[in-house]
């Protein structure tokens, strides 16, 4: 009982770190849970409670950027005040960045392998583009996120379906290869997680009715808490303190992993 119960210690704590910093939350989960003996394909409710967990907590930690955006849009749309114009195009550009990732999720959701071979890979190619843009890091940075911005850090995300490529990576990737500062790529990476994440955990709490498992309430409630709370303290340190020279950290750590993945894969 104990030793089940820290399985979803160690699951919930994981889940928590690796969905805020741009090392993969799937990735990291899909390792752990071989090396613990347990399926994912098995644990769909456990998933969706720690995925809402670190929403919740990345909700939490922008709730003034998201209060805010939400007033100027209802001030600009049903009040016509164009002082808010600005803020509304920008939850526009955040819903126009989420569209590629929710057709690509809708499409690939049953077809992609979640396997150690495929999680090694998609680590090492996370790793090879944080590394290129630590590389390429000396340029002169775009103030505003523009319509093509969108687009393009979009269709970056959209890979972040694949198991093992981090969308806090990808869509990082995505938003410095447009030129965007590092806090405004960040922002823009994180506020989009939160719009994409809200149709998601509605359709995923409708589906739990159709899910035929065990559930283990006290781990995968333990589990739920530590990942909000791991999530919060990620989001609110890597936030206030990565710089984009740090990125090189995190595309070594991608490497590692990704090689330790692939030994065990073929082992």
């Amino acid at each position: 009982m104990m030793l089940e119960l820290l399985k979803y210690v160690l699951l919930g704590i994981i889940q928590g770190i690796t969905e805020i910093l741009p090392i993969s939350s799937s990735g990291h989960l899909t390792l752990f849970s071989h090396f613990l003996g347990m399926n994912l394909d098995k644990l769909t409710v456990f998933l969706m409670l720690t995925n809402t967990g670190s929403f919740l907590a990345i909700l939490f930690f922008f709730r003034k950027d998201v209060a805010g955006l939400v007033q100027s849009s209802y001030r600009y749309i049903i009040k016509a005040d164009h002082n808010f114009k600005e803020d509304f195009l920008y939850v526009i550009k955040v819903g126009i960045a989420v569209i590629p990732v929710g057709i690509a999720g809708l499409i690939f959701e049953n077809i992609l392998p979640n396997d150690l071979l495929t999680t090694s890979i998609a680590l090492f190619i996370t790793g090879s583009l944080l590394l290129i843009i630590y590389l390429n890091r000396h340029f002169e940075y775009n103030k505003n996120v523009t319509f093509q911005n969108a687009i393009a850090v979009g269709l970056f995300q959209m890979f972040a379906v694949v198991p093992g490529i981090s969308r806090s990576g990808i869509t990082l990737v995505g938003g410095l290869s447009q030129k965007l500062p590092l806090k405004s790529a960040m922002k823009f990476s994180f506020l989009s997680y939160i719009m994409i994440s809200i149709p998601v955990s509605v359709l995923g709490f409708i589906r739990l009715s159709e899910v035929n498992e065990s559930v283990n309430i006290l781990g995968y409630g333990v589990s739920f808490i530590l990942s909000f709370i791991f999530s919060y303290y990620a989001i609110r340190w890597f936030y206030r303190h990565v710089k984009v020279k740090n990125l090189i950290y995190f595309s070594v750590y991608c490497f590692v992993i990704g090689t330790i993945s692939l030994i065990i894969y073929f082992i």
